[in-house]
């Protein structure tokens, strides 16, 4: 049986969007092209299809997604051990701050002690430390002294929720992104209007500090092998989204 995109968009989740992209880029192309221009998909592409979805699930970055799909088993097997590895890294660290964050359930309960050690544990402190310095020299100490004092009586929880939400944004960018939306878009600085909110939460930025962050996205280190894990080009796309946020915050200042 042949399916239309809209019908495979409807049978696996996937938006007509993104069908139409990962054609573009030549990730998924169809079967084959109707009379009628429509784009038509056999159980093949289905097939490829579902592999597109379960390597993302992996967090495969998109640009490699192609020579996964077209390596030999050998090469598949390798690459997905990498993967693993990863996961297992990430479930313990996890796994880390869930048992933290019941320590201090069951401590606010008043059904057991914990230590000031206890609090922290699944966070990396020296991380942290030097984060703040590379702000200080670069801001000033505004935005650390902020953070801090607004982030003083929050517990393990509290942080959590927010890199939950850290997640659900960078997940909703990759997305669009992957969609072909540009940064300019509506629905892209929508999202960023949510990010922009969301680091309100521990000091507020200015247009110029705000426009910094999307830099340090790009040029970090850490942040960009944190964005790259979603999408190669994430960085460098919200970078150029926040650029346009806060140029027209800017603006509206002026």
């Amino acid at each position: 049986m042949a399916y239309t995109v809209k019908q495979l968009a409807k049978l696996s989740g996937v938006s007509v969007r993104t069908l139409h992209y990962y054609d573009e880029i030549g990730l998924l192309k169809p079967a084959y092209y109707g009379d009628n221009g429509y784009r038509y998909y056999e159980r093949e592409q289905l097939l490829q299809l579902q592999s597109i979805l379960f390597y993302r699930e992996l967090d495969v970055p998109l640009a490699d997604l192609q020579t996964l799909l077209a390596a030999g088993s050998e090469d598949k097997i390798q690459t997905l051990q990498g993967h693993r590895r990863h996961l297992l890294e990430k479930k313990d660290r996890l796994d880390m701050l869930v048992t933290t964050i019941d320590r201090t359930i069951r401590q606010l309960k008043g059904d057991a002690d914990m230590s000031d050690e206890e609090l922290y544990r699944g966070f990396d402190a020296r991380k942290q430390e030097q984060y703040e310095k590379e702000i200080r020299a670069k801001y000033g100490d505004k935005p650390v002294d902020e953070s801090k004092s607004r982030v003083k009586d929050w517990n393990s929880g509290d942080y959590e929720a927010v890199q939950k939400e850290y997640d659900q944004l960078h997940r909703a960018f990759t997305g669009l992104l992957e969609q072909g939306a540009q940064p300019d878009e509506e629905e892209v600085q929508e999202l960023v209007r949510r990010h922009y909110d969301v680091v309100s939460r521990f000091y507020d930025p200015s247009p110029a500090m705000y426009s910094g962050l999307g830099d340090l996205y790009v040029e970090h280190p850490d942040f960009r092998k944190l964005y790259d894990s979603y999408h190669p080009r994430l960085a460098d796309y919200m970078r150029e989204a926040m650029q346009l946020f806060a140029a027209r915050q800017q603006q509206a200042a002026d």
